[in-house]
């Protein structure tokens, strides 16, 4: 398990990576926007529907997010250099662009880090 000040840093630049990489592509999509809210990470859907929520667990150094009626942790990965969903090895942006294209039927929504 890495430390608390590395995980607080990495999961900083992942988190606003991922923040980056949801707002270019919620201008080209236009049903789903981000929100910061006391720590938490939310993507928000214009219709309604549900949201996704992405926050940081530091007790557990562990990057958490609740979407499509199920929990996701996401453990560091040293060799990855990335926080990465240990069941399927999908880092936390190709894991978002994943759970986002099954939520909105759409598979041509991208997220690029930034």
């Amino acid at each position: 398990m890495i430390d608390e000040a590395t995980f607080r840093s990495e999961s900083d630049h992942a988190l606003e990576s991922l923040k980056q990489a949801v707002i270019a592509a919620e201008d080209a999509s236009g049903s789903f926007e981000f929100d910061d809210n006391n720590g938490a990470s939310n993507i928000l859907f214009e219709d309604g529907s549900s949201k996704f929520v992405v926050t940081p667990n530091t007790p557990v150094r562990q990057i958490w997010i609740s979407a499509l009626s199920t929990s996701f942790k996401l453990d560091w990965d040293e060799a990855a250099d990335a926080f990465v969903l240990a069941k399927t090895g999908e880092p936390l942006i190709r894991l978002i662009e994943r759970l986002l294209r099954e939520h909105l039927g759409d598979a041509s929504i991208t997220l690029e880090p930034v």
